[in-house]
């Protein structure tokens, strides 16, 4: 397990393979059925083909349809449940239901009628309507087999972009090729954390269309791929972007759809603290996406930042782990300050289940890379700091998110790999 009082990174016993338990799309009650002669098969069939068009699912796999029934009437009277007796969309809800009903055989008669969800229900509806956003994934030019972290906090000035950016060079100083994606829209902040000068390209790519070529830092042995709204022609950094939630989203999904990111290992989000739009949009455009919480030790940010995890889970991205920002450092005479206490991210880890990654002390030297634009786990590696960064860093490769690397995927690799296997077991056999 972390000490947070030395800084030291560790995982905890649940992240042997950095997994959490599959999330399963979430149940759906059976209506009641009342009534012999009522064919459910395809009574259900005939209305998923009736979408709500606010959730953007049917109605059946939303678990709307709550009863079916032959009345004395021997109409077939539907009970479908709406989030709110008052929703707007029952008219057109009711028109497409009936149409839909009443094609089958043996049904000259539909009525419908309109119940409202319990608080449970409605929840349950939501996580419905998030699973199926999920499903419906941007089609980008990101590699399906690039690691995707998106790197969260519940609050700002906890030093998420500043671990991002250290976090991004430590793996491309590894030979890794990292993608940086700046989604903090309106808080841009990784050209400068990052040293990066230059501007995003545009490029014809046939059809009229435009995509743009990220700004390229080569790092050691490897490369960061870098786009942000600060590296765009025309932005300034000391203007204010005065844009809607929506507007926001919309730019990230661009980011996204728009750019040409090439080949890929990892690709890091820098996201905007809290849980707004771009949020919620990240779980639909890139479902495939861990995320990871940064926090400081003080309780106010801790219970922030459980928020983030919850609305991680209830668009069904994995939590894969907690980072401790600012943590208790250590002075040269064994001094311990906690300026903004201990333990907190310790106890959001244990509360969200999840491992804590590391506890980074409270450093100038990371202020003064930012400042720089030279990272300080690059730039001044011997630093607390850097030492925590790097034991990150190694657990992301290791434990959290292993490069996926196509030749272990292959049948040619694990051919390769079982004749491996096999010669080493001759010689063991011939020693003998």
């Amino acid at each position: 397990m972390s000490d947070s009082t030395t800084g030291t990174a560790a995982l905890g016993t649940d992240a042997t393979t950095g997994d959490e338990p599959a999330v399963p799309r979430p149940a759906v009650s059976a209506p009641d059925v009342v009534g012999d002669d009522v064919d459910e098969t395809a009574i259900m069939n005939a209305l998923r083909g009736v979408i709500d068009p606010e959730l953007g699912d049917n109605v059946v796999d939303l678990g709307m349809v709550k009863r079916l029934e032959r009345g004395a009437d021997r109409a077939m009277h539907v009970t479908i449940a709406l989030t709110t007796a008052g929703c707007p969309l029952r008219a057109q809800l009711m028109r497409d239901a009936k149409a839909r009903v009443g094609s089958l055989p043996g049904i000259d008669v539909v009525k419908i009628h309109f119940g409202e969800m319990t608080a449970d229900e409605r929840k349950s509806v939501m996580s419905q309507a998030r699973w199926k956003a999920r499903d419906n994934a941007l089609d980008t030019d990101i590699p399906a087999t690039a690691r995707i972290l998106a790197i969260s906090s519940g609050k700002g000035g906890v030093g998420k972009s500043s671990v991002t950016a250290n976090l991004a060079v430590l793996l491309a100083d590894q030979g890794y090729t990292v993608g940086v994606l700046d989604a903090d829209v309106g808080g841009f902040s990784m050209p400068q954390l990052l040293g990066i000068d230059g501007e995003i390209q545009g490029e014809r790519a046939g059809e009229g269309k435009t995509v743009m070529k990220p700004v390229v830092r080569p790092i050691g042995d490897g490369v960061l791929h870098v786009v942000s709204m600060g590296s765009i022609s025309g932005a300034n950094e000391t203007e204010a972007i005065m844009w809607r939630g929506m507007m926001l989203n919309r730019a990230v999904q661009h980011f996204l759809e728009d750019v040409q990111w090439g080949e890929l290992d990892y690709l890091l989000i820098d996201m905007p603290p809290g849980t707004s739009d771009i949020q919620m949009g990240l779980a639909r455009m890139l479902p495939r996406t861990d995320v990871v919480i940064v926090t400081t030790p003080a309780k106010a940010a801790q219970q922030v930042a459980a928020r983030a995890a919850d609305m991680a889970r209830k668009g069904f991205l994995r939590v894969a782990g907690v980072i401790e920002n600012m943590g208790p450092s250590t002075g040269p005479d064994g001094t311990v300050t906690a300026m903004f206490g201990s333990g907190g991210g310790q106890a959001l880890a244990d509360d969200i289940g999840v491992p804590l990654l590391g506890s980074i002390p409270l450093d100038s030297a990371i202020a003064a890379g930012g400042d720089s634009g030279l990272p300080a786990a690059l730039d001044q590696p011997d630093s607390a700091s850097s030492a925590v960064l790097r034991s990150i860093a190694d657990l992301i490769v290791t434990d959290v998110a292993p490069p996926v690397k196509i030749a272990d995927c292959s049948l040619r690799g694990a051919l390769t790999r079982a004749g491996a296997d096999l010669d080493a077991a001759r010689e063991r056999a011939h020693a003998r």
